[in-house]
């Protein structure tokens, strides 16, 4: 028998439809029955691809005896983090707030009346284990310490709000000056230091803001070197899939050797980005090219749906046959040993074992996650081995670059004849948030390279995007199969308008104009301004709602960048692509409103800092159209780039005009004092 959640569209949700235990979809319905009923809230928040989520499901929330006290005495609702981030956001912090860590699955509980926090974990086993306590050990201190100790509740709840709710008022008195720019910078640059322990996550948003902070930085070299690590580890670590393509999420280990194996968009289209502006600031190593070519293959073979767009994420577990009872982590992705011996010549072997780590022990519980010893010179020269693992995985028949069919569920995984091993699950939902990260980084690898292909992939995307996401005056967050769902939230906005940005950056160096990004750029900054902006500086992350207790304005990074920093450095470029100054006053009161947190906490919002820079060190580069191309190979981190029509007949026709925030230098009438300027560019920094 189903529960209510075989009725969402949310393949996570859909994912717990089966449990005995009596979910509740977040909604006005479930929440008044809870205070109606004085049920505590037991809030539980993932999402599909999640490996941990998936354990709970089958172990805890699976168990008849948990499921009977859960649905007596609870009140039990299932949030995808995917749909609702800004649920996910709040309840996060608080987790954080508490115990000093999160993570997913977010398990958390609620008083019924208000919402409001007051106990929480991640995941927690069937029996007790690891360290944790049984899932039914907890329900049953919960609901005592509920029922018997309301006072005490009472005034941790009070406490915790006081830390809670500062995060929507934060001071705005703050210099905004290169000190607070370079203090910030030194204190996030051990972030991308490597640890002797622990678990190692690409971390891109501070990548991408160290990588951009290289040009002003008087720590320039450490800078650079830090970057350029973080490449080598994206690109030879085990978070790579070496045969396929893509990144996983992250490792398990501080070595970057096995992976947690669910694959994110989000993750692709940001390493895609920051590979291609390491490649464009000076790390010319052919491998980088050779994994974002390899990446867009398996995005066009997996991840991208008929219409264009792009599919959220893959599971970490698969099955390893159809008789399985339960996927198993990294199944389609690993070797064994003996697999490696009996398909490919000794010659073959001896090759990937020069170049991959390679032992008959394995290194992930006896199998074999393939991990690169060292760069390649020649990333090709291995390819034809790497195309036999990819036959045995795929199946012989199956191209690198042509769209193959999904799995959309485990019940259609087991059910079909596949020509290889059985995939891992992909959620195909649309997630404009994701997509925009994608399509950025398509533009982006299409700009560098002045690849077309890469082009025409993001060019679709976003034509897509545009024509299906926004209905009237609102735009949306996501769409299931042609059906819109979710307003859209500041990432969404701060990341669409990002990749339009981008989209028109690239069309001034690819000779592509058919689409006006820029003005649809404005257009739904105007959007942006208007739905979530707030007056005193920055974006709320969600529309108001009456099930939200608090409308927060995130400037924290996580995996993905925060969408304020995103924004701000929207508003500069827009400013300087119109010279509207307007643009830059909100981004300059943006700023301020984050002030505290840039001075206090740099280290926890890297894309603040990113956006400061583009703040203090504004550049336009004013360029005739037959001299576009000259500008591509260099590193100019906050440049945009404008068309400069010709002036009428008889003046002098300079090439280009360089402008440094509000002044502008000589102008260059040759390519000799073009590359000049651009050479000496943020050296008097």
């Amino acid at each position: 028998m189903t529960n209510r959640l075989a009725q969402c569209q949310s393949l996570y949700l859909r994912k717990h439809a089966e449990n005995p235990i009596d979910w509740w979809p977040w909604g006005e319905a479930a929440l008044a029955k809870a205070a109606a009923e004085d049920r505590v809230i037991f809030l539980s928040i993932g999402y599909s691809s999640c490996h941990w989520c998936t354990v709970m499901e089958g172990e805890a929330f699976s168990d008849l005896e948990i499921a009977a006290y859960l649905n007596q005495y609870f009140l039990p609702i299932k949030v995808d983090r995917e749909e609702r981030p800004d649920i996910d956001s709040l309840y996060m912090h608080a987790l954080q707030l508490m115990t000093g860590q999160g993570g997913w699955p977010l398990n958390i509980f609620l008083t019924p009346q208000d919402c409001r926090p007051f106990y929480g974990g991640t995941y927690f086993p069937l029996q007790p284990r690891y360290g944790r306590p049984g899932f039914l050990q907890v329900l049953h201190a919960v609901r005592r310490f509920y029922d018997e100790q309301k006072e005490k509740l009472a005034a941790q709840q009070a406490t915790l709000w006081q830390y809670l709710a500062p995060t929507t008022d934060l001071s705005p008195e703050l210099e905004l000056n290169r000190d607070l720019l370079c203090s910030g910078i030194h204190q996030t640059m051990p972030i991308l230091e490597d640890r002797p322990h622990g678990t190692c996550f690409p971390m891109i948003p501070y990548a991408q803001a160290l990588l951009q902070g290289v040009a002003v930085s008087s720590e320039a070299a450490r800078l650079e070197g830090l970057c350029r690590q973080r490449g080598t580890s994206l690109l030879l670590g085990g978070i790579y899939d070496h045969v396929g393509g893509g990144w996983h999420r992250y490792t398990v280990d501080p070595q970057w050797t096995v992976p947690h194996f669910e694959k994110m968009l989000y993750d692709n289209g940001q390493i895609i980005t920051y590979l291609a502006r390491l490649w464009q600031q000076g790390d010319r190593h052919p491998h980088i090219p050779y994994a974002i070519a390899q990446t867009v293959q398996w995005l066009d073979r997996e991840m991208t749906a008929p219409q264009g767009y792009f599919y959220a994420a893959q599971d970490a577990d698969s099955f390893r046959s159809a008789v399985d009872s339960e996927p198993e982590e990294g199944a389609f992705y690993c070797w064994d040993y003996g697999e490696l011996t009996a398909h490919l010549s000794p010659e073959e072997l001896s090759q990937l074992q020069r170049d991959f780590e390679i032992t008959p022990e394995g290194n992930f519980e006896g199998k074999i996650v393939l991990k690169a010893r060292h760069r390649r010179e020649d990333p090709a020269a291995i390819a034809p081995v790497l195309d036999t693992l990819f036959a045995l995985r795929y199946g012989a028949a199956t191209p690198k670059d042509r769209s193959m069919p999904v799995a959309t569920d485990n019940r259609t995984a087991k059910g079909q004849p596949w020509p290889g091993r059985i995939p891992p699950v992909t959620d195909t939902k649309m997630i404009l948030a994701w997509n925009s990260l994608m399509i950025t980084g398509l533009a982006t690898a299409a700009l560098v390279w002045q690849h077309q292909g890469y082009w025409q992939r993001a060019v679709r995307a976003a034509q897509w995007l545009h024509q299906h996401q926004l209905q009237g005056n609102q735009l949306y967050r996501l769409n299931y199969g042609g059906a819109v769902a979710e307003i859209a939230q500041a990432e969404d906005y701060a990341y669409w308008i990002q990749a339009l940005l981008t989209l028109h950056q690239a069309s001034l160096v690819l000779g592509d104009a058919a689409t006006p990004w820029l003005e649809l750029a404005c257009d739904y900054q105007d959007r942006f301004d208007q739905h979530l902006g707030a007056t005193d500086g920055g974006y709320y992350n969600a529309p108001e709602r009456p099930d939200l207790i608090l409308r927060q304005r995130e400037g924290i990074d996580q995996a993905t960048p925060s969408a304020n920093g995103v924004a701000i450095a929207n508003l500069v470029q827009l400013f300087l692509l119109t010279d509207n100054p307007a643009y830059l006053t909100k981004a300059e009161t943006s700023l301020r409103y984050f002030g505290a947190l840039l001075k206090d906490s740099p280290q926890s919002c890297p894309s603040l800092l990113a956006a400061l820079q583009w703040y203090l060190y504004p550049v336009s580069l004013q360029i005739r159209a037959e001299t576009m191309d000259q500008v591509s190979g260099y590193w100019l981190p906050t440049a945009v780039l404008k068309l400069r029509e010709r002036l009428s007949e008889g003046e002098p026709q300079p090439l280009a005009l360089v402008c440094e925030g509000l002044r502008c230098r000589e102008p260059a009438f040759t390519l000799e004092q073009l590359h000049t300027h651009l050479a000496t560019l943020y050296l008097h920094h």
